[in-house]
């Protein structure tokens, strides 16, 4: 195993630059995830850490040692692809061990670790069979186990569960997870999905248009998200971003609606009568209010009033988008599957005030 350090990474392409200032240290045996939209230099870092691709700038590292003019098949890393490029004519044994044969590695010791690697992925029962003869996810876990059976120093992932349905991916992953703990080697992962990211990664990279958004553990970068890409990239749904303005004390949706600033965020901030916010909030962090309450309590000058305009069930929760009267923004909200409404209810709403992020809405930095 080894550690991986990237120092200042950039790559241009037909004069463009498709990574930029890219830095970060993956520890001894942890398992990172880069994820972000198509296009956002992800696969580009992970070739440049194998060796297929060469950094125009910058740095790196594995254990100390410089990388950047050691070639590819020095690095000691072992890469799976989205396609699993298994030899068509060769049995699952033979394609586990083909890395091992190109070594030099004895017939007897090919033979033990093909046959460990086998019994660990459960491919013990397939080694006579060709690819052709195999489901998609035993091809990924012949692709897999030919990467693990070299017990390379880095272990690179490029989307390697995209080609696979739902059921098999959720399967694939959670074995995948299993793998990590067991052979501990330091993996990198690269993916769109956000769902095999938080599931995945000891640590995410959220990338975007070539740059790092934030680095943190899944439960740092969902509940304290660095600016509203990363805030609406990570959760389904999403995180709602509802544009604001500062009056007395209070932010406004519309000249008649607002809802109170809490205390913490009076203190952080220094704001000005006009100056406009972007206030974030989780759909789970939006109440539905019974609109047969007659009590009258603190809260209800925080109400806010919505027209259902999207009804989509999840089974224990639905999912519904609702407009916010006299308004143009619409909010998404998860509510128990109970609820017995329909499209163009108007109902009330009450925001979780302690669940609030408030992003500076020129360069999206979260201020709270």
């Amino acid at each position: 195993m080894a550690r991986v350090k990237l120092n200042q990474i950039a790559r241009t392409f037909n004069q463009v630059k498709v990574i930029s200032d890219i830095s970060f240290e993956v520890p001894l045996g942890e398992f990172w995830v880069l994820v972000g939209p198509s296009g956002c230099g992800k696969s580009t870092i992970l070739r440049i850490i194998a060796g297929l691709e060469s950094a125009q700038e910058g740095r790196i590292y594995f254990d100390n040692i410089l990388m950047n003019d050691i070639p590819a098949r020095d690095r000691d890393v072992a890469m799976v692809f989205q396609n699993y490029a298994l030899y068509p004519h060769m049995s699952v044994a033979e394609n586990l061990g083909f890395g091992l044969k190109m070594r030099g590695d004895k017939k007897a010791i090919i033979e033990q670790k093909v046959e460990s690697v086998a019994q660990m992925l459960e491919l013990d029962h397939l080694l006579d069979r060709q690819p052709k003869a195999l489901s998609g996810g035993q091809q990924q876990r012949v692709a897999l186990g030919r990467a693990i059976i070299r017990q390379p120093k880095v272990f690179l992932l490029d989307e390697p569960l995209s080609n696979l349905d739902a059921k098999l991916r959720d399967q694939t992953r959670t074995e995948l997870k299993k793998l990590h703990s067991k052979v501990g080697i330091t993996t990198i992962y690269v993916t769109h999905d956000q769902v095999e990211a938080m599931t995945l990664g000891d640590r995410i990279v959220i990338l975007d248009q070539g740059q790092i958004q934030q680095i943190g553990t899944p439960a740092e970068v969902y509940h304290n998200p660095a600016n509203p890409m990363v805030a609406t990239f990570l959760g389904t749904p999403p995180m709602n971003i509802i544009p604001v303005s500062y009056h007395n004390d209070r932010f406004w949706i519309n000249e008649q609606l607002s809802i109170e600033i809490p205390t913490e965020f009076n203190q952080k901030i220094d704001s000005q009568n006009g100056q406009g916010w972007d206030l974030g909030i989780r759909p789970e962090h939006i109440n539905l209010v019974n609109n047969d309450s007659k009590k009258k309590n603190h809260d209800d000058d925080n109400i806010i009033l919505a027209s259902v305009d999207i009804i989509e069930p999840l089974g224990k929760e639905i999912l519904i988008t609702v407009i916010i009267i006299d308004s143009e923004f619409s909010l998404n909200l998860l509510i128990p599957s109970q609820w017995q409404g329909k499209r163009k209810d108007i109902i009330k709403l009450q925001l979780d005030l302690k669940q609030l992020c408030l992003f500076e809405p020129m360069t999206g930095e979260r201020i709270i």
